[in-house]
């Protein structure tokens, strides 16, 4: 998953708001973020916007990550529980794949394992493929 990997850290806006991919397999992902104040609301909370981003890049790592390139068709979040500083981490799993669909679950917790959010995606899985040969 090494390839992937390397051309997700090329997602410029991921990087610009600080969020950091960790791990690639199949199906799967994860990353975190360390709060900063950039991502806090004016309630002093992280920004809807910026847990969005994070659930979000994770996604799209687990989406692609069988090589097949894959689209959002859907997403959603819930917020359970809002969250002012540390680091947070977003965990991604497939729980749907067909040669057309698949969907997803990402967890976002903080560094207490408290779930702040529940991001549910699904994508349409193109024809194209990415090259993931060379150590995947």
């Amino acid at each position: 998953m090494e390839n992937i990997m390397k051309f997700y850290k090329n997602d410029r806006y991921s990087e610009y708001v600080g969020i950091e991919l960790i791990e690639v397999s199949k199906g799967r992902a994860k990353a975190k973020m360390e709060i900063k104040g950039h991502h806090l609301n004016s309630m002093g909370t992280v920004h809807g916007a910026a847990l969005f981003a994070l659930a979000d890049l994770v996604f799209a790592v687990a989406s692609n990550s069988h090589g097949t390139m894959a689209m959002a068709i859907n997403a959603n979040i819930s917020y359970l529980k809002a969250a002012r500083e540390g680091v947070l981490r977003a965990e991604g799993r497939e729980v749907s794949l067909n040669p057309k669909l698949a969907a997803y679950t990402i967890h976002i917790t903080d560094e207490n394992n408290d779930l702040i959010a529940i991001f549910q995606g699904m994508v349409y899985r193109k024809k194209e493929t990415f090259d993931l040969k060379n150590g995947d």
